[in-house]
């Protein structure tokens, strides 16, 4: 007979009735749940420790952190089966049956299945991680990716958003992945003069204003410096219907700058142009009247 056995025998509670046998149940269910969160806690507390230690990629230690700690509940929800009485022998027989009921679970939850599939291939062979920005190109969804767990991927947007998707869609899809390799990027700011405007003083102003931008990254070489080659390129790339398009290519550290310096420029470039004479035009349209 175990202590918690004698105990409630001393108090006149006889094994043979039913509420000693609710009450030890309930205690083995009870440090089973508290066996199953300890084991849970740790796990998470090594992965955590591993992922800010640096030796483990945080994409990798999330998922398997959530792979083990769904196979710790798993195995504490099969435990609370085997303590209750009367359920053990239909526990037993699951269990030994498994291969039965994988294939019928297999069938019944495919989807489910091909979720976490998705996020084991997404963790090893990484198309993108944790804090990684993409774009779908396919559904136009842009942002920074904040989870990936067994079912789905978490996508955070720009106005603060979350957006949920399947892994096994997110496995499907054409990703631009603007965090692989050189996290540098090339903006790409167009604008648009009128003929009439000087093309020369429109450069200098748009490359003046971009150099003294803050979020400006002089991508340039050693020897590109020695040279004195231009860190901005600016080149006339269309002549319009009614402007003269000019295209600079302005270097940036990452894809968040590149946005807020583009919006920035905008700006600034719209109010030199103004004080400096440069129009902008707007679109003409010539409307011929026959009688």
């Amino acid at each position: 007979m175990s202590l918690i056995g004698k105990m409630l025998t001393k108090i006149g509670i006889l094994p043979t009735t039913i509420i000693y046998t609710i009450i030890i149940v309930s205690i083995k269910i009870i440090l089973i749940i508290i066996a199953t969160l300890i084991v849970v806690k740790i796990i998470k507390t090594i992965m955590n420790r591993r992922m800010l230690l640096k030796k483990m990629d945080v994409t990798q230690s999330n998922y398997i952190k959530y792979f083990l700690v769904g196979l710790v509940y798993f195995f504490g929800i099969i435990a609370i089966l085997f303590s209750i009485p009367g359920l053990e022998k239909i526990t037993t027989t699951l269990v030994a049956g498994s291969g039965v009921l994988a294939i019928v679970i297999g069938f019944a939850s495919q989807e489910a299945l091909s979720n976490v599939i998705s996020g084991i291939l997404i963790a090893v062979f990484q198309p993108f991680k944790v804090e990684d920005v993409i774009k779908l190109n396919g559904r136009d969804i842009l942002g920074i990716v904040e989870d990936i767990d067994l079912r789905d991927t978490v996508i955070k947007t720009f106005n603060n958003k979350r957006i949920i998707i399947p892994n096994s869609v997110m496995n499907q899809e054409v990703i631009e992945n603007a965090t692989i390799y050189e996290r540098e990027i090339c903006k790409f700011f167009e604008i648009g003069i009128s003929y009439d405007s000087d093309i020369d003083k429109a450069k200098e102003i748009i490359k003046d204003e971009a150099l003294k931008h803050p979020l400006f990254f002089d991508n340039r070489t050693k020897k590109e410096k020695k040279d004195n080659i231009d860190p901005i390129k600016i080149k006339v790339v269309n002549l319009g219907n009614s402007s003269v398009d000019i295209r600079a290519w302005i270097w940036t550290k990452d894809f968040v700058n590149a946005f807020q310096l583009g919006c920035d420029l905008n700006e600034s470039v719209k109010k030199r142009f103004d004080r400096e004479g440069i129009e902008i035009p707007f679109p003409h349209t010539t409307v011929v009247m026959k009688k």
